[in-house]
């Protein structure tokens, strides 16, 4: 059965890491450059189906609705369709929420209603992919991915930064994830406000990052070495931590009983920890299932009476975002 045939389209969306920017200062004609973690969970699922009338359930539906109507008004598309929610991802979390949430839905309308668009146009569509591609990119294929940046100016300013690397997450590494459910990060107005107001990012500072992601991160994660590739990611933290210290508050990270948290894992002799965006979600790459499992239990011992604190532990995804076609007796109902 092809997406356009079907009744219904039921969409997974991973979430992703944001792990931080290359170049705040677009000395060389590209601003940001990114690198980003796919995870195999928590992952957004929405059910697209055609119906009579339009409908929206679920959580964030509004924002599920706007990105139908977005996609539908920018193809000309006539047709009713009905969005189920089932999973969100944490909205404002540093997971993509957003992103994922809207180019699940823009795939499947586009697709139901026979456009054979890409990811990325979809999210061109959408509004996505203004800083980074990394969200885009994770529902794509999945993997560890690095952009290039955004152009400045010239023909290619207005398209989502291009793709430079994709790499598989090694299958022995785990993901320790750090969730504050008080808190959280910047976004929209607010977080254009933040970035304007950031001091100048040292153009030095900026090409030391670049080296050190060509020449040391990325071979060891194509080499499955976590301890190298943490080493990167964490000092690459602290530097971002520091620069983007101002707009959350005076610190590195968004919450402070993240940041504890996160500190009681560095401790442990993990040196990849930090925060996905503007957080307030808090992050450690672990080498193996054994520690990671151990520093879990470690974890929700240390911080049980932080009733907004909770903890994970996942593996990455390689595969990007899952698409099911369902035929009519399994598509939602309309309101």
């Amino acid at each position: 059965m092809t997406a356009s045939d079907a009744a219904a389209l039921r969409i997974r969306a991973p979430a992703r890491l944001h792990l931080g920017f290359l170049d705040l200062g677009g000395a060389l004609g590209r601003r940001f450059g990114s690198l980003g973690l796919t995870l195999d969970r928590p992952a957004t699922q929405v059910t697209i189906a055609r119906a009579g009338t339009d409908s929206a359930t679920g959580p964030d539906a509004g924002r599920a609705a706007r990105a139908r109507d977005a996609v539908r008004a920018a193809l000309g598309i006539d047709a009713a369709f009905a969005i189920t929610v089932d999973d969100a991802l944490p909205a404002h979390g540093g997971l993509g929420s957003g992103t994922q949430l809207a180019v699940a839905v823009g795939v499947g309308v586009a697709r139901l209603a026979g456009h054979a668009l890409t990811v990325r146009q979809v999210a061109g569509l959408l509004g996505r992919g203004r800083r980074s591609a990394i969200g885009m990119e994770a529902f794509e294929a999945g993997g560890a991915i690095l952009d290039g940046g955004k152009a400045l100016d010239g023909p290619d300013a207005d398209a989502p930064p291009p793709l430079l690397a994709r790499l598989p997450v090694p299958e022995e590494w785990r993901v320790l994830l750090v969730f504050d459910t008080a808190r959280e990060g910047l976004s929209g107005s607010a977080e254009v406000e933040a970035m304007a107001s950031l001091p100048p990012f040292p153009e030095a500072l900026a090409a030391h990052l670049c080296h050190l992601m060509l020449l040391r991160a990325l071979p060891a994660l194509a080499m499955g070495d976590a301890a190298v590739f943490g080493e990167v990611v964490g000092a690459w933290q602290r530097v971002l931590g520091d620069h983007y210290a101002a707009a959350q508050g005076g610190a590195r990270f968004l919450s402070a009983q993240v940041a504890q948290a996160v500190a009681f894992i560095e401790a442990e002799g993990i040196g990849g920890v930090g925060q996905s965006s503007w957080g307030p979600t808090g992050f450690a790459i672990v080498g193996d299932a054994a520690t990671a499992s151990r520093l879990l239990e470690a974890l929700r011992r240390r911080f049980a009476s932080s009733t907004n604190l909770t903890f994970d532990c996942v593996r990455g995804n390689n595969r990007g975002a899952e698409i099911t076609a369902l035929p009519q007796a399994r598509a939602p109902q309309s309101a």
